[in-house]
């Protein structure tokens, strides 16, 4: 499927290297901070992923129905919030962002 019309998702791409020791503790309270994100109204969807290269690195994909209104979100009051309670297991990071070009299903999606 071609996205890269007005249908373009806004992806943000975050990089957290995550303090020794403190990786399971991160993981819990992103999961339960991560409805800060979920519940705007802008927001398609959010993954946690831990590298299974690097100690104590993880990636957050979030996907948005665009740039104007993620960055609407993320000088939000409620995006301060949930920094706040994550960034005490943030040694170092790192932000990309980017539009889906194409989005394919793999034949193991289908059911």
């Amino acid at each position: 499927m071609d996205v890269s019309g007005s249908d373009a998702v806004f992806r943000v791409f975050l990089r957290m290297q995550i303090h020794t020791g403190m990786e399971e503790e991160f993981e819990r309270t992103w999961y339960e901070v991560g409805k800060a994100v979920t519940d705007h109204p802008a927001n398609l969807g959010q993954w946690l992923a831990r590298s299974q290269e690097e100690e104590g690195v993880y990636y957050i994909v979030s996907d948005w129905v665009d740039e104007p209104r993620f960055r609407e979100f993320e000088h939000s009051e409620g995006h301060l919030a949930h920094r706040t309670k994550l960034h005490p297991f943030r040694s170092g990071g790192s932000m990309t962002t980017m539009r889906v070009v194409y989005a394919m299903s793999g034949a193991g999606a289908a059911g």
